[in-house]
């Protein structure tokens, strides 16, 4: 069956671009009353008009359609149980999404429940890292499930908390998905290479309406589904592949995990909880700069697509070294170490021009919306310049 992965591509494209056609069509008929998420008013939107958010909706349905027929041709795999185990997940994200508001515990637990179902039906988990005192440690099998679940969920919220501009999230899924397609081609893992070939073309379909102009968003459903996809299949591949090095997979989900890492020291250095929102994301910080430098404010719908564009690089070169370095362990770890610093001192960078922008440019006065909003964002980052303050 050698065409099938690519019949399938195909019909998990369509399908995906279709459902997503009639989700726009649907919410822009839909009543104002009648729509109880819109998001305009939330500290972190990057958006001014009301969009739908259940672009997770249309992914999942054409996966589950594509996993459907290939589990026809197929005995019980990982495509199935890799899907089985994202519907409780799915179900917490969507709920979310339609304005029945999920808690970001109840979230992070219902990630945790996916992960646990996969490692029910699969019996795999993190098998090693490559880090030889807690290599110990995972020999017992209760710790490396505990740790296996911690890291999932940790990935999965990640990919929620980077979708924040048109095509950000989504792009990141779908280089993420082919990086690791290729690491599975060259493993030998066919099954493997075909859920991920499948899973992008589910994405691409998505992403045809989501970037550049940002017509419907993924929603928690759709980004935590997707990283609970991607990070557990790549737990399938370091259990099926010993030649592989975790590092690789470290460097695959490098951006979403750093963007988080340094979310969470941020809001602790600031005395903010971890879990309230902000807006000095990497994709915010470069947003905002496209806007003073460039557009100005009154040209967002311009400023949001230009500004992943302009992330996206930082996002795909540490996706691009984690295929070639696959089987390498020791310049995998430099490499981490190397895009840790780039993506360390671009930030800092950015936090120490943005002010000395911000004091530079010279606002119209019908530019001055939103200006508490902006003067809380000043003394956050002055306060990350200097904490001391």
């Amino acid at each position: 069956m050698p065409n099938l992965p690519i019949e399938l591509m195909s019909i998990s494209f369509g399908l995906s671009a279709i459902l997503c056609v009639l989700i726009f069509v649907w919410f822009e008929r839909a009543s104002t009353a009648s729509r109880k998420r819109t998001d305009t008013s939330a500290v972190q939107a990057s958006h001014s008009k009301p969009t739908a958010r259940i672009g997770g909706l249309a992914i999942v349905l054409a996966l589950g359609t594509v996993v459907g027929l290939y589990q026809n041709a197929m005995s019980w795999h990982i495509s199935t149980i890799a899907f089985v185990s994202a519907l409780p997940v799915f179900g917490v994200g969507l709920a979310e999404d339609l304005g029945y508001l999920a808690s970001p515990r109840k979230r992070l637990l219902a990630a945790a429940v996916s992960g646990a179902v996969f490692i029910s039906l699969m019996g795999q988990w993190v098998p090693h890292t490559g880090i030889p005192g807690l290599d110990i440690a995972l020999q017992w099998s209760p710790f490396a499930m505990m740790f296996s679940l911690f890291l999932a969920v940790g990935i999965s919220h990640a990919f929620n908390l980077i979708d924040g501009l048109n095509g950000l999230s989504g792009s990141t899924a779908l280089a993420a998905a082919l990086a690791l397609a290729a690491i599975a081609h060259q493993a030998g893992l066919a099954e493997h290479h075909d859920l991920l070939l499948m899973l992008a073309a589910a994405i691409l379909g998505f992403l045809v309406f989501n970037f550049p102009f940002g017509k419907i968003f993924l929603g928690d459903a759709g980004a935590y589904v997707v990283g609970h996809f991607l990070v557990w299949i790549s737990v399938s591949i370091l259990w099926n592949a010993s030649n592989v090095t975790p590092l690789a997979m470290l460097l695959i989900f490098f951006w979403p995990v750093a963007d988080t890492l340094l979310a969470i020291s941020r809001r602790l250095s600031l005395g903010k909880p971890i879990a309230q929102p902000d807006r000095l994301h990497f994709h915010q910080l470069v947003m905002r700069g496209v806007e003073i430098i460039l557009l100005g404010r009154r040209k967002r719908r311009i400023a949001n697509p230009l500004a992943s564009l302009l992330t996206m690089p930082f996002i795909f070169a540490p996706m691009v070294a984690g295929v070639l370095l696959s089987d390498d362990h020791s310049n995998a770890a430099i490499a981490c170490v190397a895009f840790a610093v780039i993506f360390t001192t671009t930030y800092k960078t950015g936090i120490w021009i943005a002010p000395k922008l911000r004091r530079s440019a010279c606002p119209k006065p019908a530019d001055t919306s939103n200006t508490e909003q902006r003067l809380k964002d000043h003394r956050a980052l002055m306060l990350l310049r200097d904490p001391i303050k």
